[in-house]
């Protein structure tokens, strides 16, 4: 009896020294690996800043551009009075001063007025409230009277010109005329020759 116990207890203590042997010995990195793995946090920490360093930055832009756009449009109302005194001839003296240097202020900010008379109709620019008609002195549709001034502010339209538009004269307004004469002379014609048939 004591010699198969005798002989048990010596394999059960080697094998479990044997397989607990190389769970105890964990491999650690070596110091190349470690400076690689340091280099790639370090180039990602690096990535996250400069990405939310741009939105920061774009985020600033867009919220100034917001504001000048807003200061620019509540000055509209004061240029178009502006306007307004130049086209009666009032503006003159110290007021002619002051409006100089406030449209010289808005051109810093790149505000530009549009819609002028002589100007080619653009949807995306002007507003036409009213058709003044045919004209043979324009090649496409034309501004022929300017309501309200527009603005802009580089690409981006703050307030649409209102205006009334001219049209070219149709090339088929002009031979209509004659067919139409000469259609009314056809039933002219034929009824004197009835006539004459019936004398």
């Amino acid at each position: 009896m004591t010699e198969p116990g005798t002989d048990s207890v010596p394999e059960q203590e080697s094998t479990p020294a044997e397989e607990a042997q190389p769970a105890e010995t964990p491999t650690e990195p070596t110091p190349e690996q470690q400076l690689a793995e340091r280099t790639l946090d370090l180039q990602r920490l690096q990535a996250e800043y400069v990405n939310y360093k741009r939105r920061v930055d774009r985020d600033r832009e867009l919220v100034r551009a917001q504001g000048e756009a807003a200061v620019l449009q509540s000055l509209l109302t004061v240029l178009d009075d502006i306007g307004r005194a130049a086209e009666h001839g009032e503006l003159a003296g110290g007021f002619k001063a002051v409006a100089d240097s406030l449209q010289a202020a808005v051109a810093k900010h790149k505000l530009e007025a549009f819609g002028a008379k002589g100007e080619a109709f653009d949807p995306a620019l002007h507003e036409a409230v009213f058709h003044a008609g045919e004209s043979t002195e324009v090649d496409t549709t034309t501004i022929d009277t300017v309501m309200r001034t527009g603005y802009r502010i580089g690409d981006r339209v703050i307030r649409p010109a209102t205006v009334g538009v001219v049209d070219p004269a149709s090339e088929a307004a002009a031979p209509s005329a004659p067919a139409e004469d000469a259609s009314a002379e056809a039933p002219a014609g034929e009824s004197a020759t009835d006539a004459d048939d019936n004398q």
